[in-house]
């Protein structure tokens, strides 16, 4: 049997998604390899045997957590996504601190857009949607960079209740951004 390359791993996945047993056991085998890798270079102060037990970990959680990989993007960065939260985790129960350098993973990082010139225009037809006082909060707060004190005390509200209603705000508008649920 050939090797299975990255992009032969999407449609084993989407497969076994949809209960194709035998791709889903063609996948582990072609993956358990590279995430070995993954969790031995992230994780190498766990020992050999250490990084085995964090590889099954990984392999458990890609088992039960399979199905809220979002079919339209590749899966390589969804398993080492996994990986990586696996090995922070083991490093987590023993007491050490974890940090990823951001250098490793800046092939499967999404590149910084140059801005989005209509965001203000999209921010504004955002804030039409919401109460007025929320827009307000979250303009002199958000876009101002206000402090909850200073646009509580020109609201006549505590800087506690400006932090609630940005929060509340803010979820609203993340809603209406995402638009309908499916």
């Amino acid at each position: 049997m050939g090797r299975i390359e990255d992009e032969d791993w999407a449609a084993l996945m989407r497969a076994a998604n949809r209960g194709d047993g035998a791709s889903y056991a063609r996948l582990l085998r072609a993956v358990t390899p590279v995430l070995r890798a993954v969790v031995r270079a992230r994780g190498s102060a766990l020992g050999r045997e250490g990084c085995e037990d964090v590889l099954q970990e990984v392999l458990l959680a890609i088992h039960l957590k399979r199905l809220s990989w979002r079919e339209d993007l590749p899966l390589r960065p969804w398993l080492y996504a996994v990986a990586r939260h696996k090995v922070a985790d083991a490093f987590r129960a023993r007491g050490r601190r974890v940090e990823v350098p951001v250098e490793a993973f800046a092939e499967v990082l999404p590149a910084p857009d140059g801005g989005d010139p209509m965001a203000g225009r999209d921010l504004e037809a955002l804030l039409a949607r919401i109460d007025p006082r929320s827009a307000e909060i979250v303009r002199a707060v958000g876009v101002a960079g206000q402090s909850a004190a200073e646009t509580g005390a020109r609201l006549g509200m505590t800087d506690g209740a400006v932090r609630v209603a940005l929060h509340r705000a803010m979820k609203a508008l993340m809603r209406l951004k995402e638009g309908p649920t499916r």
